[in-house]
């Protein structure tokens, strides 16, 4: 009975504070629970099996030096004591996901640990699909994450870049990859195909029916320049493929996988520039990641089959003695279901996340879980923490799972971290634009937000949550047979003695667990007349009492 008469009298009191009255009582968590549990991470064991890999941890050890990466020659073609720059190169095709965001991450916090350089580069030659408009909501996104770049595009596309290595729009370098395919058809490592669709689709058709890889068996790969001079007269349409060395082995030392050997042998010529005039993605990647100086490309699993003909360009155009990129690939970030990631599971984009009222630092953390530890049963990190502690030895390379409860809980401990003035300028200003409110600030605004921050979860619940308390029917509860206790002396006459001595207001401050404790240790104490009677039981003879009076 108490328990039910305790729970009346928090309602009463969150429909006091509603309307400016009692502002000193708070309302414990039972009453707006927003059911989020303790987050718990379980910390995965390091699938490294003790490979040292040379980029990171010489740069670790060279304290004298963080901004360099001292990379030893080998299947990666890296060299000795260059500045560490990474990349993050989305295509402005629509929102960034939550997969690009953590690839973003990891490159970001890559570079802050070193001392290196973070570059954006826009990879926009899917003219019929990207946009300015895509590009700008890709970098809003980053910078509400906190994520900033050293080198990047300008604003638009008449804007000055910054960085000494641009254009960083490959819309914008298009003259740079005339360039180096005019240098490799000048090697005979590229050729003009005139095949038509027609023709590709019963190569294709061919190998299927022979159980075969789909790859290019045209007559231009050994086309005479007669040939190809006629087909050139007659204005026929082309594209440029590169000579594919059927019997090279490609080897890699993956960062995140280790070593990753490619055969050649079922690759085939493919193609470097399409028959408009644009770069196909994996020769455009190859010379942009060489010319801008990028030491460490660290993507998605999903990047890895572009890894072989990337390669192969690089080491075309480029000398054996510069520097080729160190590939990462981190592992892939599945559904509950199992699958990859994907609408169906929900929001998936930072901009639905921040709508929803996720916290940047929460998502950040959140982020840098999927697919990475730091070893230890820290539950919690700072972005300061992860510039320190993220390092590509601890990087995992099995599936990562999105969880939202996760996520949840993540970000409820990121608003409980937060400033009491912080949380009152952030839910106000989601009250008035929902329409609840009329200001951000003011009195009433401090007090609700002291009342309900504890069962907000994530910002956007702090709506249903005031409104819950705003329409909490007051009157009929006090009319219904549990109010008519509150309205009895001798109860009424406990409760204001705890609320009077501040028992009360600590109690309901502290939560529902403190509370329910507090419950438990007054049932055992009230004593009646000198003899050890509980409140449940006092409250029982009140009640016969108020039925044999009304009768």
């Amino acid at each position: 009975m108490w328990r039910r008469s305790a729970t009346m009298l928090r309602c009463h009191h969150s429909q006091c504070i509603a309307f400016g009255r009692l502002h000193t009582l708070r309302l414990p968590q039972q009453l707006f629970s927003s059911g989020v549990s303790q987050r718990s991470r379980s910390v995965q064991p390091d699938q490294r099996s003790g490979r040292l890999f040379t980029p990171f941890a010489a740069v670790h050890a060279a304290e004298a030096s963080p901004a360099t990466a001292s990379q030893q020659a080998g299947s990666n073609g890296a060299a000795t004591k260059q500045e560490v720059r990474v990349r993050f190169a989305p295509s402005p095709t629509g929102n960034l996901h939550i997969g690009g965001a953590r690839t973003a991450l990891f490159n970001w916090l890559i570079a802050k640990k070193y001392g290196g350089k973070m570059i954006l580069r826009v990879e926009d030659t899917d003219q019929s699909r990207s946009t300015i408009e895509s590009e700008q909501a890709l970098r809003r996104d980053l910078e509400w994450l906190g994520i900033t770049c050293d080198e990047e595009p300008g604003p638009d596309k008449d804007s000055p870049d910054k960085g000494d290595n641009g254009p960083y729009r490959q819309s914008q370098r298009l003259h740079i990859y005339d360039k180096y395919v005019d240098l490799l058809e000048q090697q005979d490592k590229v050729y003009k195909d005139f095949c038509t669709d027609e023709e590709l689709e019963q190569m294709r058709e061919e190998a299927k029916a022979n159980h075969s890889a789909p790859i290019y068996t045209g007559k231009w790969a050994k086309a005479s320049k007669d040939e190809v001079q006629e087909m050139l007269d007659k204005g026929a349409p082309f594209c440029y493929r590169a000579r594919v060395p059927l019997d090279k082995e490609i080897v890699i030392d993956d960062l995140v996988r280790g070593p990753i050997t490619f055969k050649c042998d079922t690759l085939g010529d493919f193609v470097v520039k399409r028959s408009n005039g644009m770069p196909v993605y994996n020769f455009a990647v190859a010379v942009d990641d060489h010319l801008m100086k990028i030491t460490h490309v660290l993507r998605a699993e999903e990047h890895l089959p572009n890894t072989q003909r990337q390669v192969i360009i690089h080491d075309y155009l480029f000398k054996a003695d510069e520097p080729r990129a160190a590939f990462g690939h981190v592992s892939l970030i599945l559904g509950p279901n199992q699958k990859k990631l994907s609408k169906r599971d929900g929001a998936t984009s930072v901009g639905e996340f921040k709508e929803l009222g996720y916290l940047p630092e929460a998502l950040i953390d959140y982020l840098s879980q999927l697919g990475w530890n730091d070893g230890t049963e820290q539950e919690f990190h700072s972005v300061e923490e992860l510039k320190e502690q993220f390092s590509i030895e601890r990087m995992i390379k099995s599936p990562a799972v999105f969880d939202l409860n996760k996520l949840n809980n993540t970000n409820s401990h990121y608003l409980r971290q937060m400033p009491r003035e912080q949380l009152h300028k952030l839910f106000g200003e989601q009250w008035v634009k929902s329409g609840l409110l009329n200001k951000a600030d003011s009195p009433f605004v401090h007090s609700a937000v002291d009342l309900l921050h504890t069962s907000v979860g994530v910002l956007g619940e702090c709506n249903q949550r005031l409104k819950d308390c705003l329409d909490y029917p007051l009157e009929e509860t006090l009319k219904s047979e549990d109010g008519q206790i509150f309205m009895h002396v001798e109860v009424a006459r406990e409760i204001l003695e705890a609320a009077e001595s501040g028992k009360l207001h600590d109690v309901l401050q502290n939560g529902h667990d403190t509370y329910a404790a507090w419950v438990k240790e007054e049932d055992g104490d009230v004593k009646d007349k000198g003899s050890f009677v509980t409140l449940d039981e006092r409250l029982e003879r009140l009640r016969t009492q108020l039925k044999e009076r009304e009768g």
